[in-house]
């Protein structure tokens, strides 16, 4: 059999399909091709597993000729998939897997989308907007439509040597003479998110919280995560903060997504917006407070036994916009410091992290 998947172009859903990938290959066997049909940046995600045989790039935000839908297609009909599943939700998804060539495509139904598949799946809702289904599970009930049998839902990720090597490098020279991810507990901050700005708790909150920690988790060494995008943010979360045991990734030269991964894999917890880093956290089984402001949790959840939620109950939220349509984004402004770090150690000390 020759199967393609189309993945998400998030980071964070990305991670969320891997009981998928994960399932097919320990299902279907070596006999079987997978392809899956995905953003680079995706593709670097899942460096490590083994559970694709090839990828196609494919990325319609961006100009590059190369990762257009039109050379996506040509290539995925260069393929002749017998079936494609098709994971996101998208309209476009499922006209690339229509024109792509697959005999049998797999994907949930939406607008103008039963046109193109040929196995479609019902959304399960309530009421007309919200989804029921985390990720995982919805990614997994589309295998299951090709007779994949139920999974675990545990996310599951790889490093590289590589990976490994540029992580030992870089939290050696940030933390001179500790053992971050050793004797020494690691603690990751991240409040990045490339999805607008209403996930953000902000610089002042973050410093404050990693001085709150460093007072309280002997020898933590605190880690701001950030993306190429984000330097400015981490840079001013460590000077606020102002402590040694607090450092950064804003001045490290090269910021590859398996040094994200390899730094999450030491970590003894992550405190995140929900984000891509959330879920590759989960990936790596780490315990992990989520900071959900205008996100409906149903819509990131992946990792319920190692991960606390703290959110605010407002008739406003969760909205799932970018930006605060109010202005005054108290989703996230009205989270605490106090109750943030008091969920952290808790999860510390449930998962055995704490000494």
């Amino acid at each position: 059999m020759n199967i393609a998947v189309i993945l998400p172009r998030w980071v964070g859903d990305s991670c969320m399909a891997t009981p998928l990938l994960r399932g097919l290959r320990g299902h279907f066997g070596p006999r079987t091709r997978i392809t899956g049909v995905t953003r680079p940046i995706v593709a670097e995600l899942l460096a490590g597993t083994d559970w694709l045989d090839g990828t196609i790039a494919y990325d319609r935000h961006k100009r590059d000729p190369a990762l257009g839908f039109k050379a996506a297609a040509r290539a995925l009909r260069g393929l002749r998939p017998d079936v494609t599943l098709v994971l996101p939700g998208s309209l476009s998804a499922a006209a690339l897997a229509f024109c792509g060539g697959g005999r049998t495509r797999v994907g949930f139904a939406g607008t103008l989308r039963r046109l193109l598949l040929t196995d479609v799946l019902p959304v399960p809702r309530a009421g007309r907007e919200r989804q029921l289904m985390p990720p995982p599970v919805a990614y997994l009930a589309i295998g299951g439509a090709i007779g994949l049998p139920p999974q675990p839902l545990q996310l599951e990720l790889a490093t590289t040597r590589e990976d490994e090597r540029r992580a030992e490098t870089v939290l050696s020279s940030l933390f001179p003479g500790r053992d971050p991810g050793g004797g020494d507990p690691l603690v990751v901050l991240n409040d990045n998110s490339s999805n607008g700005t209403a996930r953000a708790w902000g610089v002042a909150n973050h410093a404050a919280l990693a001085r709150w920690l460093v007072e309280r988790v002997p020898g933590a060494c605190v880690l701001v995560h950030c993306g190429p995008g984000d330097r400015d943010q981490a840079r001013a979360i460590v000077a606020q903060a102002a402590d040694p045991s607090v450092a950064g990734l804003g001045d490290v030269p090269e910021l590859p997504l398996g040094l994200s991964k390899a730094v999450y894999r030491r970590a003894a917890l992550a405190v995140t917006s929900d984000s891509g880093p959330r879920h590759i956290g989960a990936a790596f089984g780490v315990p992990t407070v989520a900071l959900l402001g205008p996100t409906d949790p149903v819509l990131g959840r992946s990792d319920e036994p190692r991960c606390v939620e703290v959110r605010k109950s407002l008739v406003c939220a969760p909205c799932n916009e970018s930006v605060c349509p109010l202005g005054h984004n108290d989703c996230m402004r009205l989270i605490t410091v106090e109750e943030v770090g008091r969920a952290a150690l808790a999860a510390l000390a449930r998962h055995g992290r704490l000494l």
